[in-house]
């Protein structure tokens, strides 16, 4: 939790107890679930809850906004999100049941009224946009623009155009040359936010939709 406050020290008292509770939260469910690796499990804050919040470095989420986290998992980057920016609202979805229910707990033990957890693929999802679609370790870029282009609203209300924003590691060069010609993206090192070890190689990418 102190590697949190380190980033953001301007919490207020209820996100402090929100990002707190994640970790007796997440320990009871990893021993029932194997969502996190048993070894990761003890990293929970630098290598999930701060990984995420790497995209609020990029962008702050306007209040009202309408997000989507596709392939959730056991609720990354979407809940250290939602604890974050409490005004803005998120859709986390993946298509393992096992995984919606776990943060389907978390969210309803935190009390976090601007998100909900849904087992759907992304493919499934109808009438419904958001302003933006974030995502982690789910899938290559190109076809993360393919799932998410449909999905973006057309009016905007950010300093960015509505648009894709993926955490992504290792070498991405190869993904972003995948993507059709002129394309607009931003890619962002995670370095540049946080001094840990952990985070050389990871990127924030933004993809305008």
């Amino acid at each position: 939790m102190q590697i949190i406050r380190k980033y953001f020290p301007d919490l207020s008292d209820e996100q402090q107890r929100h990002f707190e509770a994640l970790e007796e939260l997440y320990q009871d469910w990893n021993a029932k679930v194997n969502l996190i690796s048993r070894q990761d499990i003890g990293n929970l804050y630098e290598r999930h809850v701060l990984h995420s919040l790497a995209i609020a470095k990029v962008l702050k989420f306007n209040d009202g906004a309408d997000i989507l986290d596709i392939g959730t998992g056991g609720g990354f980057p979407g809940v250290p999100l939602a604890i974050l920016m409490p005004n803005a609202r998120f859709h986390l979805i993946d298509g393992t049941l096992k995984k919606i229910n776990v943060v389907q707990d978390v969210i309803q033990s935190l009390g976090l009224k601007n998100a909900k957890a849904q087992q759907v693929r992304v493919e499934e999802l109808k009438n419904v946009r958001y302003d933006f679609v974030v995502t982690r370790a789910v899938a290559e870029i190109n076809q993360l623009r393919l799932w998410s282009q449909r999905l973006l609203k057309t009016k905007e209300s950010h300093p960015m155009p509505n648009g894709l924003i993926a955490l992504k590691g290792g070498n991405i060069r190869a993904e972003m040359k995948a993507l059709p010609k002129g394309e607009y993206t931003e890619t962002y090192p995670i370095s540049g936010f946080f001094e840990e070890e952990y985070f050389k190689e990871k990127y924030v990418v933004y993809l305008q939709g």
